[in-house]
């Protein structure tokens, strides 16, 4: 290997050393923004939980939450929850130890390898999540139904088929635009803080692994 081979090695190498650096710390800035999103996010719920305890217990209908649907809700949140920390003390785990023990390659694998696993996780979580509010909106939609024949003294008998077939598919939109909708934002949330830089991280890897 000629002396000018190795110099143009050696700087490619200390150049994927900073570009990693630059990505990992990136990373943990991203962390961050993720606990701040993830409080908001458990305070929203926590908000929308007593607003809508509050709205289907008004006088005029009475209506009840089911306890499966509060439990449901509350594993769907704990899910969660549990899922980002276990990321963020997972990567940092990795990250204290590479930046004493791991070489650029290990340290590369790492944390590629901590990413691939919180975004199996990731998904599952938001899977769980995405079930979660089918279930709760098809459950407030019957409950508020059933409650609003009993209020006006009717029965499901006495509703014409096609009206009962009409609202079903508006409901049916509303449920199926609502989960797209948060599923999409979601994932693109994901890929903006953590998704890209898998990518990005396996590409330095194969350029390290080339030149090694």
């Amino acid at each position: 290997m000629s002396p000018g081979k190795e110099l143009d090695e050696g700087q490619l190498r200390e150049m994927l050393d900073s570009r990693t650096k630059s990505m990992i710390e990136k990373i943990d800035r991203n962390i961050k923004i993720g606990f701040v999103v993830l409080l908001v996010f458990i305070l929203l719920v926590i908000i929308d939980s007593a607003f809508s305890s509050y709205l289907l217990k008004n006088i005029e209908y009475n209506i009840e939450i089911p306890q499966w649907i509060l439990w449901l809700s509350a594993s769907s949140n704990l899910i969660i929850l549990i899922t980002f920390i276990y990321f963020a003390i997972k990567y940092t785990i990795v990250r204290k130890k590479c930046n004493v023990a791991c070489n650029l390659k290990n340290t590369l694998t790492r944390i590629i390898g901590t990413l691939n696993i919180y975004k199996r996780m990731f998904y599952f979580a938001l899977i769980v999540f995405l079930i979660t509010i089918v279930f709760e909106f098809i459950t407030g939609m019957l409950q508020g139904f059933y409650a609003g024949l009993e209020q006006n003294g009717t029965n499901v008998s006495d509703i014409e088929t096609g009206r009962l077939v009409f609202a079903a598919l508006i409901g049916f939109v509303i449920i199926a635009a609502l989960v797209t909708g948060i599923f999409l934002f979601l994932r693109w949330g994901f890929r903006k803080l953590y998704g890209n830089y898998i990518q990005k991280l396996r590409l330095t890897l194969n350029e390290l692994e080339e030149i090694g």
